[in-house]
């Protein structure tokens, strides 16, 4: 309790996705992706840039949907049983605004510069759920695509249904390896986390 009083909230980026720096270059920018105050440069929209990755649930004690332990749901760069591509790949390569990246991720690293490290939260919408009103389920949902949210398949036809619907396969990163694939599957339609490093840029 002592922790959630004196920690900071959480900054909020241009898109919305709310984030928190782990690691902060100093003389870096805000998310709006300005150049720093110390000359460093800094991410911005159209920026291709290199990364690594822990794609988490949120953990039990987290508080504010950004702090705490959270289970890795697949990851790249950090050795933990990482999706490489090919051995030794051990960072993504993208284009911060590029239709096909999660959008939470396009927002969230504005502003980062290189050796930071941001955890940024991942709101279905804006990872890996198609849009439509059929999508659109759960708690505070419009739409009928999942009233119920568990962290375990109840009846394996419904959710399959829902996956194939709005599970949208194509957003990256997205893994490799089938048993990632089953873990992000099961918990697409559940706000996660990313923490993210911008190692450089390409």
């Amino acid at each position: 309790e002592e922790e959630m009083a004196n920690a900071p909230p959480p900054k909020v980026a241009p898109g919305g996705s709310r984030y928190k720096d782990i690691v902060e270059v100093v003389g870096g920018g805000s998310s709006e992706g300005e150049e720093g105050s110390g000359g460093i440069r800094v991410a911005k929209a159209g920026d291709t840039v290199e990364l690594r990755y822990k794609v988490l649930k949120l953990g039990k004690r987290s508080y504010d949907g950004l702090s705490g332990e959270g289970t890795v749901v697949f990851s790249r760069g950090y050795g933990l049983e990482d999706d490489e591509k090919k051995p030794g790949d051990t960072s993504f390569i993208t284009t911060l605004g590029s239709p096909s990246l999660v959008a939470a991720i396009s927002d969230g690293v504005l502003g980062m510069a290189p050796g930071s490290i941001r955890r940024i939260s991942i709101l279905p919408q804006m990872g890996w759920r198609l849009p439509g009103k059929q999508c659109d389920g759960g708690p505070g949902g419009s739409g009928a695509g999942g009233e119920l949210k568990t962290d375990y398949v109840v009846v394996p036809t419904a959710t399959m249904v829902n996956e194939e619907t709005c599970f949208d396969k194509t957003k990256l990163p997205f893994p490799q390896r089938y048993d990632q694939q089953r873990r992000l599957a099961q918990r697409f339609d559940q706000s996660l986390i990313i923490e993210v490093e911008l190692v450089a840029f390409s």
